[in-house]
């Protein structure tokens, strides 16, 4: 995958883990679909996707921290790079994915105290989703965190409902819900949409 795709200039972005780049497939996409549909059926329009831009945090794979410690300077020189460019174009909304791109972005707007990769676990991704969307203001960057993957815990077949969402449906009809609420409520201060 290359290191940035779409539009510097569009306020929302994406910033993920090299290590993981299909989870602009695996979880972007469920949660985007979620997003579209409330926003289609709140407003009979859609989002522009094509110029979102997606940027991979560390452009080479290698130094991706995987310690509470272990944060080389060149990961230190790719979170300067990025706090230019986020100082520059001001993001709306910057959506991460799982832990190190989450830990990343807390990095590049200084938010203290620094962390590892590894204190972030989903339990505490999904506690930081919920206050990004509970403290949202469209005048700054939000940091809005989801996990990196969702795996589902429907363990008894036999019991199981078919016609029942699953926990990785729910997630992604959650946080979709969450995230189309607030573009919603700013759509007139969001340059995002299908003309």
């Amino acid at each position: 995958m290359k290191s940035e795709l779409g539009n510097r200039s569009y306020p929302i972005w994406l910033l993920i883990n090299p290590k993981y780049p299909a989870v602009r497939y695996d979880i972007w996409r469920p949660v985007l679909d979620e997003i579209q549909d409330r926003v289609f059926r709140e407003m009979q329009t859609r989002i522009d996707t094509s110029s979102i831009y997606i940027k991979s945090a560390v452009d080479d794979i290698r130094i991706v921290p995987n310690t509470l410690n272990w944060w080389a300077k060149e990961v230190a020189k790719e979170i300067e790079f990025f706090r230019e460019i986020v100082q520059e174009h001001k993001p709306k909304m910057l959506i991460t994915f799982g832990a190190f791109p989450f830990e990343f972005a807390r990095r590049v707007y200084e938010v203290k105290p620094e962390k590892g990769p590894k204190a972030w676990s989903t339990m505490v991704l999904q506690n930081e989703f919920e206050k990004s969307i509970e403290n949202f203001d469209i005048n700054r960057t939000n940091m809005i965190p989801l996990l990196r993957r969702v795996v589902s815990t429907d363990r008894f077949i036999e019991t199981r409902d078919y016609m029942s969402p699953t926990d990785r449906e729910t997630y992604f009809q959650h946080v979709g819900t969450k995230i189309a609420e607030k573009i919603i409520g700013n759509k007139d201060k969001l340059n995002i949409w299908i003309i």
